[in-house]
This record gives structure tokens, C-alpha cells and sequence, in this order.
């Protein structure tokens, strides 16, 4: 029987030799995931349970990372249970202070994602690993406390929809253009329950930072996942960060798909999602001549080394336009290091940004960025819904790096070619 990659992965690790959209299953987990808003929930669930131990201590991740560091008494509580309970069970992995990052750019840096594993986490961008191959989706908190107790998931098989993405991207378009182009082409509940599968002469061309930032945006089309196929830019990206083994999986011939939908990456301007729907994107081009208060760089979605080596490069000897602030956030320490190294933090600086430490912050309206009514934002997260950055009178746009950089030098949404770039 033709199989996809993703019900590869899942046959796997449900112990069959096949599966098919709609089976229901239960299957091995490689990995779970809380943050500091989650796991508390989940850990309540799990002492009510009067389980006294996890299934497995290396397993089970902790990240301190949406209302880090601690911005009130109730977060820090939240934090302070999460590391107690680490402590309690022995897990080898709990992330918060200096060593934490925001938790879907700290997990494939640190090498906990491989190609073929099955991961769950009870937050919504869990789909980020399919950046790696790895199945990965998110849950709620009572879910996450189950799996940590039996290290097992109960699923339905999703069915498959292929995404063909061709030709070589214009100047300054990243993974987030084309994402964010897939989620308007096909709407916010265009992928419902489905494995979204990215594929084509694109796909290899693309980064791995930028493929995970496709995937994490996976859920925003409805997806159930995202996931790309393992390629040498895949095994480049591990060597160093993992040396277990790990199980490549490719998609059959004959698999079935519910469709296959063509991109051809050429063609694709500069995208930004106009409030409040990610799904509702326009070339820059086509943006509305709208003034802006705020620009986000940062986020699962686009806060990794290469997203601020293009903000930087854009930026650079430029100044922040005086009635916005800019927030550069890089997503995790060691990003945060080789954006120093590297000199960025003297251009962002300069241009007179301010550079926040690891977290998630603004980007779920918890702080650090908080919009004030009638207040408009560009961001490089990935969601806008009314009220997600802040005040419910507030606006955000989503966008990439390029776009993010341009607009706070000019103070209204635009691309660098407004710049001369």
C-alpha cells in the first residue's frame, strides 16, 4: 500500500505496517512539549491522576518561554511549578532563564528533532518540526498529561494534501512569503485536519530555518501538520546538534492526496496578511498606504539567525523611523550570541532598536510589546486575530523579515524596494 510521509511516520509508531486517512491509532511519542502557560495546566491533571512518574525523563521538555522572563506573580508561579516538577521527576530537559529560548526555534537547535520522529505539544506550533521531517502537531494540556504518563497518543490518521512549490523566489522572499501565499490562496480552514506536504525544485532551494517557519504556519491553513521531506540540507543542519539515529522517510508514487496545489515561487512578491486574518494577504505592493507603531522581529515563526542577518542587512545605516518602535527579539541565546558577535545588535542599536531577550512575549500580546488601542503593528509572527498583540482595537500585519526591517525605517507598510534595495 502507498504511503505519504506522514503516514509512514505514524505507522511507525503505531506498530502497523500500514495506515489510512482515518484510522484511529495510538502511537509512540519521541517527544513531549509544555511551555510555561501548558504544563502547569497539564501538570495538574497529572498529579490528579496520582501518577508518580513520567514514561520517560528525557522525553518530556519543559520551555519557560510565553510570559519570560516572569512579568507578574502569576507567571512567575507558573515557571516556578514547571521547574519544580522537573525537579521532582528528574527530566532532563527544562529550559527557563539564561538557557531558554522561544520553544520551536530552542528544541531543532538543540537537536532534540530528527527526521521521523513523532512529537506533540500542547501548544498549537508544534507543527514547526515538520521543518525536519519529524510528525509533529499540537494538543491540549490534558493530552500532554496522558503522554507523559504513558508515552503513547491517540490519533486520527489525517489525510494528505501536497503543495508543489517551483522556480527560484525574487530578491528578499523567504519561506514566510510563501507560506503566508499558501494560507491566502487556500484560507485559514483551507487544510483542516490534513497533512500539509511541501514539496518541488523550491523546497530544496529553501533553508531549514525557513522550512520550519512553513510548517509552524502550518496550523494557521487548519493543518494538522506541516512536514517536508528529508533532504542534505536536513542532515547538514543536524550534524553537530544530534548523533542518535533517526529514520528518513519519503512519500510513495502512489500515495493519495485529497489534492496537489502548484506554486511557482517566481512569480511571488513580498506577501503581508492585512488585520485580522492570516489569511488575508496581499502582495506589499497592493498593502494600504497605512502608518504603523510598532515592528515585531522575532517569534517562532522568524527569529532566527538568518531573519535578523536580513532585518540587519536592510536596516543598516538607517534609522528607525521616530514615530515607531522597533523590537528585535532574538529566539533563542545562542541567536541572540551570534547576533552580537556578528555586529547586528550595533546596527539595530544604532538605528535606534530595542533588543529584547529570548521570549514569546508580543507576539501573544503577554508583554514586551503590548499594542495600545488604535495602535498598528507589523510583526514577523504568525497571527493577527483581533486583539493578539494587544489592545482588541490594535492591528497587526504579518510579514517577513524584509518587510518588517522596510517599514520601520519608513513608517508604513512597504517593501525595500522602497529603500533602493
Amino acid at each position: 500500500m502507498a504511503m505519504t510521509i506522514t503516514e509512514k511516520i505514524l505507522a511507525a509508531h503505531a506498530g502497523r505496517p500500514t495506515v489510512s486517512p482515518g484510522d484511529l491509532i495510538t502511537a509512540r511519542v519521541d517527544l513531549a512539549l509544555g511551555n510555561d502557560i501548558t504544563a502547569p495546566l497539564a501538570i495538574d491533571v497529572f498529579e490528579e491522576a496520582g501518577a508518580d512518574s513520567v514514561f520517560d525523563a528525557e522525553k518530556v521538555v519543559l520551555v519557560c518561554d510565553h510570559f519570560t522572563p516572569n512579568k507578574d506573580i502569576k507567571s512567575a508561579n507558573q515557571c516556578r511549578r514547571v521547574r519544580e516538577f522537573g525537579k521532582t521527576f528528574g527530566l532532563t530537559h527544562v529550559y527557563d532563564g539564561g538557557c531558554s529560548g522561544v520553544e520551536h526555534a530552542l528544541l531543532p537547535e538543540l537537536g532534540l528533532v530528527a527526521p521521523g520522529d513523532l512529537i506533540i505539544g500542547a501548544d498549537s506550533h508544534t507543527c514547526t518540526y515538520g521543518g525536519l521531517s519529524a510528525f509533529a502537531t499540537g494538543v491540549g494540556s490534558t493530552d500532554l498529561a496522558a503522554v507523559m504518563m504513558t508515552g503513547e497518543v491517540w490519533l486520527r490518521v489525517p489525510e494528505s494534501t501536497k503543495f508543489v512549490l517551483s522556480g527560484r523566489p525574487r530578491k528578499w522572499v523567504t519561506g514566510k512569503d510563501y507560506i503566508l501565499a499558501v494560507i491566502g490562496d487556500i484560507g485559514v480552514d483551507g487544510a483542516l485536519y490534513r497533512a500539509m506536504e511541501f514539496t518541488g525544485d523550491a523546497v530544496g532551494r529553501l533553508s531549514v530555518e525557513e522550512r520550519l517557519t512553513v510548517a509552524n504556519m502550518a496550523i494557521e491553513a487548519g493543518g494538522k501538520n506541516g512536514i517536508f521531506p528529508a533532504d542534505d540540507h536536513t542532515r547538514d543542519y543536524l550534524k553537530g546538534r544530534t548523533d542518535r539515529d533517526y529514520t528518513v522517510f519519503t512519500s510513495d508514487p502512489g500515495a493519495q492526496y485529497t489534492e496537489v496545489r502548484e506554486y511557482d515561487v517566481s512569480k511571488l512578491e513580498l506577501q503581508v496578511a492585512l488585520p485580522h486574518l492570516p489569511s488575508n494577504c496581499v502582495p506589499v505592493s497592493d498593502a494600504p498606504d497605512l502608518p504603523i507603531d510598532q515592528v515585531i522581529i522575532g517569534s517562532c515563526t522568524n527569529g532566527r539567525i538568518g531573519d535578523l542577518r536580513m532585518a540587519a542587512q536592510i536596516i543598516q545605516g538607517r534609522k528607525v523611523h521616530p514615530d515607531v518602535r522597533l523590537i528585535v527579539i532574538p529566539a533563542t541565546p545562542t541567536v541572540w550570541r551570534q547576533a552580537m558577535e556578528e555586529g547586528l545588535f550595533t546596527i539595530f542599536l544604532d538605528a535606534g532598536a530595542v533588543i529584547g531577550p529570548p521570549t514569546c512575549g508580543p507576539c501573544l500580546g503577554g508583554h514586551m510589546g503590548i499594542l495600545g488601542q488604535g495602535e498598528r503593528a507589523v510583526a514577523t509572527t504568525n497571527r493577527n486575530f483581533q486583539g493578539r498583540m494587544g489592545d482588541p482595537g490594535s492591528e497587526v500585519i504579518l510579514a517577513g523579515p524584509a518587510v518588517a526591517a522596510a517599514s520601520a525605517v519608513v513608517g508604513k507598510v512597504v517593501g525595500p524596494d522602497r529603500l533602493g534595495m
